[in-house]
């Protein structure tokens, strides 16, 4: 493991000119390409869209100002190829794109999942680069355009020309707006494992169990689901916002006395010794590529799991509870007559 390294401000500096001219495509069309696509544009980035006709990305892309054109011709004319894809489809889309790139060029990834566990061969001659911004592209694009960023991981694949990836890594960071909070330099290797632990054990799979576990345990002990879904669903957000802006001593701060009595008794119950073994197994089984293995047999059988558990939400008390506090909220209203 190597110590993340946080880029200064003369490097950030050095690589905006050196970043100045370059053509930059984007593969896909989706959150994360959309975001980053516009701010590359608005930063006078010059940008090619490469996406399928039949895709909904490229109807997105046409109605936000960009002629899309297929994958492969994108790359053909781009200094940087920025692959934008679900990561399972990377080892049947990202060839024929290194096939069409300019020697030079660079090949771009948002995740290091692909290039680390082998769904693609990067060649030592080819200039592979990460940049993986901590936040959803949505919240890229909002905070870009309030003249702030979201922080991001950056890493730089060995290759015979990793310093000039490196600076339109940099340069691609500064033009969606990442320098503007934090780029922090790691490896392909610790992005890839960190983020697919994290994403298991608190971002979705712990957060979603604890809530629907939590959810159910009122609502089988009598009470109201409205009252369930609000106290453990509903809530998570306004904790999870003061954590995010003051951290969890923050957030300690900034709840009442009973919450925060209530947050030290439970905590060591919860989180027991029991618990964290199955943690240190997650971790182990990301590491080893286990899950990698998993989840390649997985979208080979069709997604069924993932399909199954998204059903079976939509179906239970959780959702339909959570669709009437929805409908609560002000600020999640649809007006009439706007499409849904």
């Amino acid at each position: 493991m190597t110590d993340s390294q946080l880029v200064s401000e003369g490097e950030v500096s050095y690589a905006r000119q050196a970043f100045a001219g370059k053509t930059v495509a984007i593969i896909g069309y989706g959150n994360q390409g959309r975001a980053h696509a516009q701010n590359l544009r608005d930063s006078g980035v010059s940008v090619r869209i490469g996406c399928s006709t039949e895709s909904r990305g490229f109807a997105a892309a046409e109605t936000d100002g960009f002629s899309p054109v297929d994958a492969v011709g994108a790359a053909a004319e781009a200094d940087l190829v920025i692959a934008a894809l679900p990561d399972t489809l990377h080892s049947k889309l990202i060839p024929p794109l290194l096939d069409a790139m300019r020697p030079s060029a660079v090949i771009g990834f948002l995740h290091g999942f692909s290039a680390h566990f082998g769904l693609v061969s990067l060649p030592k001659s080819r200039g592979a680069v990460l940049l993986a911004p901590k936040g959803p592209g949505t919240a890229l694009r909002q905070r870009f355009l309030e003249g702030m960023g979201i922080p991001a991981l950056l890493a730089t694949a060995d290759s015979s020309n990793a310093a000039d990836a490196e600076l339109l890594a940099l340069g691609w960071a500064d033009g969606i707006g990442c320098t503007r909070a934090g780029v922090v330099r790691t490896t392909f290797a610790a992005e890839a494992e960190t983020d697919l632990f994290g994403e298991q054990a608190v971002l979705c799979g712990g957060l979603m169990g604890l809530i629907r576990a939590a959810y159910e345990t009122l609502v089988q002990a009598g009470y109201p689901p409205l009252i369930a879904y609000m106290e453990c669903a509903h809530e998570v957000k306004q904790i999870a916002d003061l954590v995010c802006d003051r951290g969890l001593d923050g957030m300690l701060s900034a709840i009442s006395p009973t919450a925060r009595f209530g947050a030290v008794d439970a905590a060591p119950r919860i989180v027991d010794d029991a618990l964290r073994e199955r943690l240190k197994a997650m971790l182990t089984s990301v590491q080893d590529g286990s899950f990698a293995q998993r989840l390649a047999s997985e979208t080979a059988a069709g997604w069924p799991r993932t399909s199954g558990l998204r059903r079976e939400l939509h179906a239970s008390g959780v959702e339909s509870a959570g669709r009437e506090v929805r409908a609560l909220l002000p600020w999640l209203r649809i007006p009439q007559g706007s499409s849904q």
